[in-house]
Formats: C-alpha cells, structure tokens, sequence
C-alpha cells in the first residue's frame, strides 16, 4: 500500500509526486472540503449558547471529492497532510483528519515554504502532528467572520441600501470614507516660495537671519524680493558620499504594493498569479515551484539561500556588489512562520525562463527575484553636495548628487527613481560671489492628503495592525465587489451607499467598527495561535459586547426608504423603486420579496464589430461579476467572446480577428501581434 499525500491545489501533485516518487500518491483536497453550516440561531452554525460550538458541514460541490479522498485514505498505509504553511492551511489540514476520519498514529502534517526537490524531500524527513492553537486561532477567526458579517450583512439590507458588513472590510471602508470627508472638508492654505535662478542651478530660499522662514502672502513674498540683490555670497559647498541601502526581499503587504505601483497589477491579481508561481510552473525538464510561499510577513532569508545569492553576485558582478545581509525589524505582530518572498534558485534568472511563463508570470517573477537578488547587493554610494548662499541675511539652499558606485541600483533601478543632479564646480568663482539671472515668487497652496490606493490602503492597514498576509487581497476585493467604492484614477472614491453604510455602523457600532478594536482583536487570534489566550473565553468578551448592540440597532436604526420611480409594477400595480445591488442600482417591484419583478434596462447597445462566427454583432458585455467582456449577440447559439475590445482592421497574416492589448493589437486565430 503507498503513502497517501494530500495537498491543496490541483497544481501540486505532479511536482511533489515526482519529488517523493512511486511509493507516494499525491492528491488534492482542491481547497477547503468543509465550513460553517448556514443553520442554527441566526444562521450562524455556531452555537452561540454551548461555547461557540462551531457545526461543520461539506461545501457545496465537495461531497464526491470527500468520498473519493476517503476511499483514497482506506487504500493507504499512512496519510501526510501537506496543506499551506500557514494558519488557514493548519486549519485545512485539521479538517481533512476529522471528515476524512483519519485516525491519531495513522498521520503526520508536513509543511514546506517552496516547493523544489530537496526541500519537500527535507520537510517529509521531519513531519509533525497538527497544531492545535493555530487551528483554534483560524477557527476563532472564521467564527468572528461569520457572527459580524452575518448579523451585520442582515442589519444593513433591512434597514439601508447596503449589501453586507464585515469585521475587516467594513473598518477598511471607514478609512476610505473617513478619507473622502477630509479631502472635502479641507481649506487650502495659501503659501509661497522664492527661488534664485542661476545659470546653472536653481536655489531655494529656506532661512531668515538662521531660522527658518514661512510665506504666507504675496505683499510679503514681493517685499523679500525687492530687498534682494542679484549677488550672492557663497557662505559654503559641503561635499560628501552618502549610501543608500536596499529594501528588504518582499513579504505580501510589500509585494502587492509595488506590483500596483511598478507592473499595473491589482492586489488579488497578483495573489492570483503569485499561487501559479508558488505551485510549480512546466519548464524544459521538471516542474518546479519558483518562488517561495506568498503569504508571510517574515522579511527573514535562509542561510542557503544567502550564500547561493552571495555567490551569485560575486560571480556576475564582482565581490564589491555583495551586501550585508539585513536583520528583519522586530514588528509588532509579525509571525514569522516562514521566508520573505524569494525565487527558490537565483540561478533560475527570469530571462533564462521567460518562454516558459506567461507575460503577466514573467513580470511578477522579476519583480520578485529583482528586489530578492537586490537586497542582498552594496549600497548604492553617491556624491552629495550641499550649497548655502547668502544675500542680506536671508539663506538659500541647492543640492546635487551624482551616482558613484551603482550597487544594488544595477538590478533595482528600473523600480527606483535615480537621476543625477549636477551642480557646477563651485571653486570656480575665486570672488564668493555668483550673480542670479533672475529671482522669482511662486503662489501654492497646501493640498489635502490623497485618497487611498489600492497600493497605499495596503500600507494603511498593515501600519494599524489590520488584517493578516492572507486577507488583504480579499478585504481590498470585496468592498469593490460590494458597491462601496469606486476607482477612479487608480484612487479609491467612497459611494453614497458606502458612506451610508459607514454611517449607520458608526452610529451604533463605532465600540466595535474602529481600528483600535479591530487590530486589538487581530493580537488577540496571535496570542490564541501561541497559546497565550483562550479561545473560547475571546469570543465571549466579544459577543457579549457585540449582540446587545446588534439588537437595539435592528430596533433603533431608521430604514431606508426606497426612492420611488413614479411608475407601476406591471405584475402587481405597487410602485416601483430604485434599489441598489451588487452591481449597481435597478428597478424593482416595492412590494419584495412577494413580488420579484425587475424591470428590465433597455440599452441600446453600439456594435463593434460583425461577428466572425456567424455574423451577427460583438457587443460590450458584462459577467456576473461585474467584468467586462466582448461577445456575441447571437449566444448561445454562437460562443464567440474575448476578454479584450475586437478592431475592424483585420489580421494581415490570416484574416482573422485583431483585439485591442495594451501595447499591441494581437490576432486571435494565429496570435500575430502589431505594435502600437
């Protein structure tokens, strides 16, 4: 009888089978086989009143893989559950052992941070058995999750346009809102600067007999400018080498950051493609994981993987580009379960497998073994210099630098910002003096501080000690998902729905929908995970404080009325009203849920282009979700549909049908591609 193995993901069995070899087989859970029950007080499936009791039952879909898991389990001599290294994976591996009725002496939980040969050889050498407080913290979690988004979710449909609540998302959102009403309410400023224009330098004033000096006004700004001459006196030029030093290798919070600044990627489209990378991509002769795993807040390398990365740079670039290996800042909150995100061999340089990977694959993976390979190089070293000029007692100030050793820049520049600033050879003026071409007043004014990114939302929540690694690519998600906020020029705007919805939990919730509570509670499921808190005794201090409050704002808070449209429901004769859903407002019948009418939109929709399989018309359309595709009028009977916007010019190649990609048009039927 062979060892059974069960992972995750689909994706992972045909690398750690071939790894483990013909006395294992390898299967797939294929995600979470069990949650919580819709049934019970409220719908929760936890019994509130016997200490939280949770009632797990399959998901949906899940029965057939149980069984057949089952089946694979009684067919094995031993079972090893090698789920995700991480709490919600611990939690995955827990669960597999009760539905699948896996008995104590007859497993092992074994976990890997990549997923390469020696390493799933090495982890399979040292299992252990499952970690009951980190299943009790991601159980407590999951429980929180469901008694406030439950109890919330039906508060707001019952009383106000909005679709649901939650313990993350909606504090998230109160930071968008709370944002929003800052930038409305803020009062610009007026202020002024002054700058000496020289032939080849600018200065700025910065000081006033020593102290430093403010602008508020034009008839000040044009009083120091009148009491200036157009000489200067050089009081001095301050020479010296400054270093600048590489940011640590990427934990999530960082990665899906700078993927949003440097690559255009949103946080859940880089968790998306992160996965593949993590699971294993085909290359010439194996299947191999290529980046370690991407969930973590540990910005901790391994020491192979430093001496291997040492080596590599002393190789290619020379002894001077090996840098000091950084010490990871002892962050409050930080798990430290496994590595920051690294390639799993610097050998394996994204150029050397680009044809293997998909454009958006290969674009992480650089992103990701760029800022790996870059924090482990030199400093950058630059010439600074630091000019002060006097004129009738008043300090002007110009800076300048110039690269002098390139170090870590020689792989990270692209993601940085570096130009030079070359100043003129100051010992050229013998006389101290230097004569501005002109002296000028410039008008500004005080700005607000900008909405949130996805990017710096990201920031935001990691810097309150909100969420966890593995929550804020969903938690960014789902508040797009439902309404609440809207992208506009990549900055998050706050609906009317959503700020309804911040409104009314403010008003009986603001105990509990803050960010002191919510990242207190956040510590709390830590200390749960390190066996420092009791469970059981956590979700009682909350649900005591919490239920009360839900019940008297079922009682207390005011509904909503629906706007009317002033016509008739044509099935049941009550109004019709605007009502807000998932994906925007519609019509519908006053009288739900007796009446489900919904008028249907008429809109007109512009063709595009003649469909290429039958003839009809390519038209905009929407999926379930919300995305937008192009497809044709004629489905189902034709199935014509591209995710990108279809051109009248044809394919010189083949004829075939060209759509529109962001820096070429590219044919569908012979991929030829045109730039743009």
């Amino acid at each position: 009888m062979k060892k059974l193995v069960i992972v995750e993901s689909p994706h992972k069995c045909k690398p750690i089978g071939a790894y483990l070899g013909s006395d294992y087989k390898v299967v797939s859970s294929k995600g979470h086989i069990r949650d919580l029950a819709t049934s019970g007080k409220f719908g929760l499936g936890v019994d509130v009143e016997n200490d939280f009791a949770p009632n797990y039952i399959p998901i949906k879909g899940k029965k057939k893989d149980i069984t057949n898991l089952k089946k694979d389990v009684k067919d094995s001599s031993f079972v090893y559950l090698a789920t995700d290294p991480d709490r919600e994976g611990e939690a995955i591996s827990w669960h597999l052992k009760e539905a699948l009725d896996i008995e104590e002496d007859k497993y092992e939980r074994v976990t890997f941070n990549e997923i390469t040969k020696d390493v799933v050889q090495n982890a399979f050498n040292s299992p252990r058995k499952i970690d009951d407080s980190l299943v009790k913290s991601q159980e407590t979690r999951r429980i929180l999750d469901r008694i406030i988004g439950f109890r919330l979710s039906k508060l707001m449909q019952s009383k106000t346009g909005g679709k649901s609540a939650g313990r993350v998302q909606s504090v998230a959102l109160k930071l968008i809102v709370d944002r929003e009403r800052e930038i409305n309410s803020f009062i610009p400023e007026e202020y002024w600067t002054i700058e000496a224009n020289f032939n080849e330098f600018i200065a700025t004033l910065e000081k006033y007999h020593g102290k430093k000096i403010e602008i508020h006004g034009e008839k000040e700004a044009n009083d120091i400018v009148e009491s200036l001459s157009k000489s200067f006196k050089l009081e001095s030029v301050d020479t010296k080498d400054t270093k600048k030093s590489s940011k640590p290798a990427f934990i999530t919070s960082t990665l899906q950051r700078m993927a949003a600044t440097s690559i255009n990627f949103a946080p859940s489209k880089t968790m998306r493609i992160a996965q593949k990378l993590y699971e294993g991509v085909e290359l010439e002769k194996e299947t191999v994981g290529l980046i370690t795993y991407m969930r973590t807040d540990s910005e901790r390398l391994s020491p192979t993987f430093i001496e291997e990365t040492h080596n590599f740079i002393k190789k290619k670039y020379g002894s001077e580009y090996i840098g000091t290996v950084k010490i990871p800042k002892g962050k409050k909150n930080t798990q430290d379960a496994h590595e920051a995100i690294r390639p799993t061999s610097i050998e394996r340089t994204p150029e050397s497998i680009k044809s293997y990977l998909s454009n958006e694959e290969y674009k992480l993976y650089k992103l990701i073994y760029d800022r790996a390979l870059a924090s482990l190089m030199a400093s950058a070293t630059s010439q600074s210099t630091t000019v002060i000029l006097e004129n009738n007692g008043y300090t002007f100030k110009t800076t300048g630098s110039i690269l002098k050793f390139e170090g870590y820049l020689k792989i990270y520049s692209p993601y940085e910002e570096t130009k030079d600033v070359i100043l003129p050879d100051f010992a050229n003026y013998q006389s101290g003096v230097i004569i501005a071409e002109e002296i000028n007043k410039l008008q500004h004014f005080t700005k607000p501080l900008p909405r949130f990114s996805e990017s710096s939302l990201i920031k935001e929540l990691e810097s309150l000690g909100i969420g966890r690694p593995s929550t804020y690519a969903t938690i960014v998600q789902t508040i797009k998902d439902r309404g609440y906020v809207t992208l506009e020029e990549k900055r998050f705007v706050p609906t009317e729905i959503g700020m309804e919805t911040t409104d009314k939990l403010q008003e009986f919730f603001s105990g509990i929908v803050n960010v002191k509570y919510t990242a207190n509670m956040e510590s709390e499921l830590d200390e749960i995970a390190e066996d420092k808190q009791n469970n059981i005794q956590v979700l009682h201090n909350f649900y005591d404080e919490f239920e009360p409050l839900v019940e008297k704002a079922f009682k207390d808070m005011e509904k909503k009325e629906a706007e009317k449209t002033g016509e008739s429901c044509p099935e049941f004769g009550s109004d019709l009203v605007i009502r807000q859903g998932r994906y925007g407002k519609f019509t519908a019948c006053s009288n739900y849920p007796t009446c489900k009418y919904i008028k249907k939109e008429e809109k007109e929709q512009k063709a595009i282009i003649d469909c290429p399989k039958c003839g009809k018309k390519i038209i905009e359309k929407k999926t379930k979700r919300g995305k937008i595709f192009y497809g044709c009028t004629g489905y189902p009977a034709c199935d014509f549909a591209s995710w990108y916007k279809p051109v009248e010019e044809k394919c010189p190649e083949c004829e075939g049908v060209l759509v529109e990609k962001k820096d070429c048009l590219e044919c569908l039927n012979c991929n030829h591609k045109i730039e743009k």
